[in-house]
């Protein structure tokens, strides 16, 4: 059973990165949030003791396209982007599972259907 399980529901995943924060992301990207060609969710995969594992989900948006080549660099992207901002991510993870610090590593982009990329994060309290 992980520790952290009944912390992280899809509410307080939601909370901590909403939905805008997709639109606001490609608004910045092309200058209109609709030219996205996926959805990003945070969700939760497990934990090993004080590793939290979690992955942003990339969804592909109906009509459009989400190619490998799209996704294979956002780990670098998405690590250095204010509006994705995976600090901001880490310090509430590490708020919501009582800890006062936390160090974030992104993974590289595994390919589950083409229809859902996912880009492992793992976050250690402090």
């Amino acid at each position: 059973m992980s520790r952290y399980g009944h912390i992280f529901t899809e509410d307080i995943l939601r909370t901590i990165f909403p939905q805008e924060r997709t639109e606001a992301f490609f608004d910045a990207l092309f200058g209109d949030a609709e030219e996205g060609s996926y959805d990003i969710a945070l969700a939760y995969a497990g934990d090993s003791g004080e590793q939290l594992d979690f992955e942003l989900r990339l969804t592909q948006r109906p009509g459009k396209c989400l190619a490998c080549n799209l996704t294979y660099g956002l780990p670098q992207v998405f690590s250095r982007h204010p509006i994705i901002n995976v600090g901001g991510i880490a310090e509430e993870v590490a708020k919501h599972a009582g800890s006062d610090a936390a160090a974030w590593q992104l993974g590289t982009t595994r390919e589950i259907s083409r229809e859902l990329h996912v880009i492992p994060l793992t976050i250690t309290l402090g």
